[in-house]
């Protein structure tokens, strides 16, 4: 059992785009480096995979399944276990050295369930570790290596706002278990979000080739800087099919420093229903605008209610940066520290504009779980329509026609 998630694409099949791209420097010997100004990068592909192999990590994780009598395995009982009797399971994933004193960032889904943590670094040295602080409603989580440690190698910090379309980068991790590798592609969407994997989502899209295995590994640029995690692949067979998703270094760095600070995430708090606005709805609703974020329910005890938003009001516009998204919104405002005055740009029903200042209140504890039935799915994950999903040792196995078929599918493993 490999640590990580897989997104199904329950609706039609996922048309693929090869992305090939052959560099070419001209007639060389044998062994002979490619001209720098041949490649679109600071120095060579090798030069960036060397730079950053060291400092990503192997991570195995041991743990025991929970007792589950509707999940119970026939062979416990005649091992002398007894039906339903907890069983060791063992994962395998990714994760990337950030500072020189051993404090390792992965994904949460990567430790969670898991009270073992065993890390392989680049010289096959083993260090067990422990669990600094996780956050899984963006799958982030902080172990911090023990023991005496060797000269580590942290990994450079890189601004994932820089990254464009087409920009070349490279995953780097454990795919699939064989052991630290590398695999390079394009990016291939920024902001991907309304996924179902995570509760806060602002994706980097990747055809990098992301397997199983490589959940907390790091995605870099051409400089050897981290620009993303890898958490997720969209696939049907459980392997790359070139659709892969990880977490923005812009996004992952304050959460990072809050689970080292206070061992948590806090996250601010405004106290709306947020839609993203379009010119059917602005018709729909008598808007005043048909471009920004509307406000549908408002809190009247919230930030917003006491600041005298209301419903129908259009959010345009946070502390001067202009909000065309829910989602953008929402990261926006999670991100934003509790207690911390933010000014909105706002558009009423009337066509009237405003600048509303709100002092943001702490976003308050959720169901950890979405519901279905009395099963609970893990990090958040939405049940595709006429889907029956249910949770086994191996993560969440999920039964349907997909509009493709019946049969077994497994949209959202946990390690």
């Amino acid at each position: 059992m490999k640590a990580q998630r897989h997104l199904l694409a329950a609706l039609a099949a996922i048309g693929l785009v090869g992305t090939g791209a052959a560099l070419r420097t001209g007639p060389s010997v044998a062994h002979a480096t490619p001209a720098a100004s041949a490649i679109p990068t600071d120095g060579t592909i090798a030069d960036v995979s060397e730079k950053t192999m060291d400092s990503v990590v192997e991570i195995t994780m041991t743990g025991q399944t929970e007792e589950d009598d509707d999940m119970m395995d026939p062979s416990s009982f005649f091992n002398g276990n007894g039906f339903g009797s907890p069983e060791k399971k063992v994962g395998q994933a990714s994760g990337v050295i950030v500072t020189a004193s051993g404090r390792i960032l992965t994904n949460s889904h990567v430790v969670d369930g898991f009270n073992e943590l065993e890390v392989t670094l680049s010289d096959g040295s083993e260090y067990t570790a422990k669990v600094v602080g996780k956050d899984t409603k963006a799958d982030l989580a902080v172990i911090q290596l023990q023991g005496s440690l060797p000269a580590l190698h942290p990994i450079a910090w890189g601004d994932s706002e820089n990254l464009r379309l087409g920009d070349i980068v490279l995953a780097v991790g454990n795919g699939l278990g064989v052991g630290k590798s590398v695999s390079m592609g394009i990016v291939s969407a920024k902001g991907r979000a309304n996924v179902g994997i995570e509760q806060y989502e602002n994706f980097i899209q990747t055809d990098a080739a992301i397997n199983q295995g490589n959940s907390g590994g790091a995605l870099v640029n051409l400089k050897g800087e981290l620009v993303g995690i890898n958490t997720a692949i969209a696939s049907r067979n459980g392997g790359s099919v070139g659709i892969g998703f990880a977490i923005p270094s812009n996004m992952a760095r304050p959460i990072m420093e809050m689970l080292v600070k206070d061992g948590k995430v806090t996250r601010g708090y405004l106290g709306v229903e947020i839609v993203t606005d379009n010119a059917q709805l602005a018709s729909k609703e008598k808007l005043g605008t048909s471009r920004g974020v509307a406000l549908g329910r408002v809190d009247a005890s919230g930030p917003a209610g006491h600041a005298h938003l209301t419903s129908g009001d259009v959010i345009v516009g946070m502390n001067g940066q202009p909000m065309h998204r829910s989602e953008v919104l929402r990261n926006s405002i999670a991100m934003t520290r509790p207690g911390t005055t933010v000014a909105f740009d706002v558009v009423h029903r009337n066509g009237s504009k405003d600048t509303i200042k709100v002092k943001l209140g702490q976003l308050p504890d959720e169901p950890k779980a979405a519901q279905m039935g009395t099963q609970q799915m893990p990090g958040g994950f939405k049940v595709p329509p006429g889907w029956k999903c249910q949770r086994t040792p191996n993560g969440v196995q999920c039964f349907g026609n997909g509009n493709g078929g019946g049969g077994q599918i497994d949209p959202f493993q946990q390690p």
